[in-house]
């Protein structure tokens, strides 16, 4: 699909098998503000530009679902249906198309040729391109802006940039890539699955299993197993199991026994050779996903084994620099519901502590206790801890039970920077409550890695994992970076959560492996 970036009047057309670079050159040199249908589609990656508006990213703010090509980004912002995906370009239109291109990219009725891009002229995509853009918004300025006291630019303006710099950031990260130990990452790939022979992992398992024939790929023969031993569990999952690690040494063995196997299965030699090249391991990335727009990426990017990060490893006369946001889901959850206790809480560098003194509790119960609220958990000690937090922040679980609600009766809600989260048709309860803080999150993580990006001097992000920066920067430029880490952080939250007392964290740390940053 051919990209229009538009600069004022100067305009560049690209195409991935052929770009004016040129054009596009020259616009990304002169101005901070590109237009683009998608920086997915635009080879933008050569220059780098400091801003963009990505028309797909904004589109999927401000109406949801997943589609984002440019016929059904056209539609929505002239309230039009949803565009049938075709491929009806004739000879005849092609006929037509040279005596008529402008009126032809623009069908009778008002919806977007699929095929404009085949035979319109770049000045009227480019012209197209700034009609969307400015109904776009339009559109984002006609939303409620929630902060308390607002400053300086409309919240979901903000958010436009965000998304669209998270947009240009993923097409980076797949061409940068994690700096990738390969001959480490094939030693110790090597160690842990044992040569890729099943026979060897499995032994030291069925050995303390030994009298039962058991298949360690089965869930209901291992739960049938381990009850023949007094470990009595609805399931196998490893979460579950770490509550019997004690219990018996058969535990200890199956979940070490695990983590082999999901190496060998899916992080193993195949996995390697797929994904690295040249020293970096690369997979696909997506700005944001079709739920509450988080940040996803392929080739097991965003779960891979913490025995496996060892092999992320910065190259000669680097370093990585890691940051993590600390409890940054309950911390928005305090700025967006407006509950000012629940913000007091929030200003101390654990939130736990405090939340455990109002509810009276220790300090893991309190880390229960909230989360629990955001994912609704009403059974067990869950439960009562719940019953506490609505008592001690009566705002926050107020704000929660309103999502939940919408939800449940199919009704469509907005995330604190504007993304539309689309219930469905009810039942959705449990998603929407905590899409509502996940959603927010993401804008806030989001924002912070936009500043972070344009304020590195000779480095790179090459990891955004849901709360975590991973970056990639000149030895001699560590420290300007950890304070760039901080000070990003505070301008952002300043902007996005302002009014609302609520204290960001982050955890820095500068490394040469990626194992190396505990946490």
């Amino acid at each position: 699909m051919l990209a229009v970036v538009v600069r004022g009047s100067s305009v560049g057309l690209a195409t991935p098998e052929r770009a004016w670079v040129g054009s596009l050159s020259q616009a990304a040199a002169t101005t901070d503000r590109l237009v683009v249908w998608s920086a997915r589609s635009t080879p933008l990656l050569p220059h780098r530009p400091r801003q963009v508006w990505d028309l797909a990213a904004v589109h999927k703010v401000l109406y949801g679902g997943r589609r984002d090509d440019p016929t059904e980004v056209w539609a929505a912002v002239h309230d039009l249906p949803a565009p049938v995906r075709s491929d009806d370009f004739s000879l005849f239109d092609a006929a037509l198309a040279a005596v008529e291109p402008f009126s032809r990219a623009v069908r009778e009725g008002g919806s977007l040729h699929g095929d404009a891009w085949r035979f319109a002229p770049v000045e009227d995509l480019a012209a197209l391109a700034l009609v969307v853009q400015q109904r776009q918004e339009a559109a984002l300025l006609a939303l409620p802006d929630p902060r308390a006291t607002p400053t300086g630019p409309h919240l979901r303006l903000v958010t436009a940039w965000a998304e669209s710099a998270a947009a240009l950031l993923c097409a980076e990260m797949e061409s940068d890539g994690l700096p990738f130990d390969t001959a480490g990452g094939t030693a110790l790939v090597a160690s842990l699955i044992h040569a890729d022979d099943r026979s060897l992992r499995d032994a030291p398992v069925l050995e303390l299993f030994r009298g039962d024939d058991v298949d360690l790929r089965n869930p209901s023969s291992v739960r049938d197993a381990l009850a023949r031993r007094g470990i009595d569990v609805p399931d196998t999952r490893s979460s579950r199991l770490e509550a019997y690690r004690t219990a018996h040494p058969v535990v200890a063995a199956l979940l070490a026994w695990r983590k082999a196997e999901r190496v060998a299965t899916t992080y193993g030699y195949e996995w390697i050779d797929a994904h690295v090249r040249d020293g970096r391991l690369r997979g696909e990335w997506t700005a944001a996903d079709g739920g509450a727009g988080r940040m996803t990426a392929s080739a097991g990017l965003h779960s891979l084994p913490a025995e496996l990060r060892s092999a992320i490893a910065a190259e000669p006369g680097h370093v990585l620099v890691r940051a993590d946001l600390g409890q940054v889901e309950p911390r928005v959850l305090a700025a967006v519901s407006g509950d000012r206790a629940f913000a007091a809480a929030a200003a101390q560098d654990d939130l736990y502590t405090p939340v455990a003194a109002m509810l009276g509790v220790d300090r893991p119960t309190a880390k229960v206790a909230v989360l629990a609220a955001m994912y609704g958990q009403t059974s067990g000690a869950a439960g009562q801890a719940l019953k506490q937090m609505e008592s001690a922040y009566p705002v926050a679980l107020a704000f929660l039970r309103a999502a939940e609600e919408s939800g449940r009766v199919g009704a469509d809600l907005r995330t604190h920077g504007g993304r539309l989260i689309r219930a469905g048709h009810g039942g959705a309860g449990r998603y929407t409550r905590n899409a509502v803080v996940q959603g927010a999150a993401a804008e806030l993580f989001k924002a912070w890695a936009a500043v972070v990006r344009n304020g590195l001097a000779g480095g790179r992000v090459v990891l955004c994992l849901h709360d975590e920066l991973l970056l990639h920067v000149p030895v001699d430029e560590a420290e300007e970076a950890v304070a760039l880490l901080r000070s990003a952080l505070e301008s952002t939250a300043a902007h996005w959560a302002s009014g609302s007392g609520v204290r960001f964290v982050v955890d820095v740390a500068v490394v040469q492996r990626w194992s190396d940053a505990k946490g």
